[in-house]
């Protein structure tokens, strides 16, 4: 009876352990308890950072589809040369040590946590800063191992953006997905990209979005280039205007009557306000070191003109003044010389005074007339010119030292 019991409660203790070990499996990484099925059955702490490895795909890499969904650009910052955006980056591939058999486990289905299995890691080449909006995200993976992960985040890149024709510039900015941990041997992206910006209310807007693989690269890595439109709105009303307008008061300055004491505080009274203008315009347009935008040069050029029109107007009125005064002290006929030359009638004398003073009266507004013509000429000429450059002259710089060589390749000595 005694060997019975015994028998007895050796299969119940049995049991006992065999229920204990059919408990759903816990993993432990790092400080964090991530629990997954019971049919994940990895019986060594060697399996478990197995499945950690990226999938062994044999001789050809592991494809890895991603989707890459844009929601918004904002905080386009021509000063700083940077660009804010959200992104939504959905990601697929097959890991065949997560399938399960079906007729046995019926979830067709199931959540993991993405630190208890291979995923992808991205750095952003160009990024100042990257807020990945969920800091554990879920994978799911269905029975037959395909997995699926979405990855959302809001970044600050860097853009060398073309100002030459700003405010109607056009800039490609780039976003640059590469993942160190792994070789081109081993991962390889297929990339697309699908536009979900909704909002349009902005100086800069999104025109075009491309997504490409960039061959001959020693790391796996996509790149996403956003094109952006400038609107050109706020900048035409704050700069264009109101220069355009001086020039226009300028000119019309001109048909003022140089005798007028008036015209020279006028002209004055332009050039330092355009002065000011400019002060504040310089602070406003950004600087490159390859291609300024060409508003720099074009506002220089008017600061010029209006300078050159100044000074002719003070030259002028102070040619005018100087002949008036020696006019004037010229000394009168005596009556001696009146009496003298009485019976000689001959030129007056007071009209020959009057006609000098008349003569050169005439040269200074004859050349002020000239140069007025010559200043409209000048100045449509240089509208022209610039309309030229601007239609047909490129911004060609140098390309950065960076795109000669991949990514983990030999440094050019």
């Amino acid at each position: 009876m005694q060997p019975l019991m015994m028998a007895l409660w050796l299969l119940l203790h049995l049991s006992l352990l065999r229920l204990s070990t059919t408990q759903p499996l816990v993993q432990r990484r790092g400080a964090s308890w991530v629990a997954g099925p019971s049919f994940f059955n990895f019986n060594s702490p060697e399996e478990v950072q197995e499945s950690r490895q990226i999938p062994n795909n044999g001789s050809t890499p592991l494809l890895v589809d991603v989707q890459v969904f844009v929601s918004t650009v904002f905080n386009v910052d021509i000063l700083r040369y940077t660009v804010s955006s959200k992104l939504l980056l959905q990601l697929f591939w097959l890991d065949t040590r997560l399938a399960w058999n079906a007729s046995e486990h019926r979830q067709r289905g199931v959540t993991l946590s993405w630190d208890s299995l291979w995923t992808p890691g991205f750095t952003i080449q160009e990024a100042l800063w990257v807020d990945w909006q969920e800091q554990s995200p879920r994978a799911r993976v269905d029975q037959d191992g395909h997995v699926e992960l979405y990855l959302a985040l809001t970044t600050e890149t860097t853009c060398d953006f073309d100002l030459l024709h700003f405010p109607r510039d056009q800039s490609d900015c780039s976003l640059s997905f590469f993942a160190f941990s792994n070789t081109v041997n081993e991962l390889e992206f297929r990339a697309h990209v699908v536009n979900e910006i909704v909002s349009i209310k902005r100086d800069y807007v999104v025109q075009d979005l491309k997504i490409q693989v960039p061959p001959k690269q020693l790391v796996p890595c996509f790149q996403v280039t956003v094109r952006l439109q400038n609107t050109a709105l706020k900048a035409v009303i704050a700069l264009v205007v109101p220069g355009e307008a001086l020039l226009l008061a300028d000119m019309c300055g001109g048909l003022l009557p140089l005798r007028a004491t008036e015209r020279i505080a006028y002209k004055v009274t332009l050039l330092l306000g355009y002065f000011v203008f400019y002060s504040s315009l310089v602070q406003t347009l950004p600087s490159s070191s390859s291609c300024n935008p060409l508003l720099i040069y074009y506002f220089a050029v008017l600061l010029l003109l209006l300078f050159i029109s100044t000074m002719e107007t003070v030259l002028l009125a102070a040619l005018l003044a100087r002949d008036n005064l020696r006019a004037r002290s010229r000394p009168s006929p005596t009556p001696r010389d009146e009496q003298r030359d009485h019976g000689n009638p001959g030129p007056n004398p007071e009209e020959a005074p009057r006609g000098v003073k008349g003569s050169r009266r005439s040269r200074a507004e004859a050349a002020d007339d000239i140069f007025f013509l010559v200043y409209v000429a000048a100045v449509v000429c240089c509208h022209f010119i610039f309309a030229g450059f601007w239609m047909w002259v490129p911004c060609k710089s140098a390309p950065p030292p960076g795109e000669s060589a991949p990514h983990g390749g030999q440094p050019r000595l």
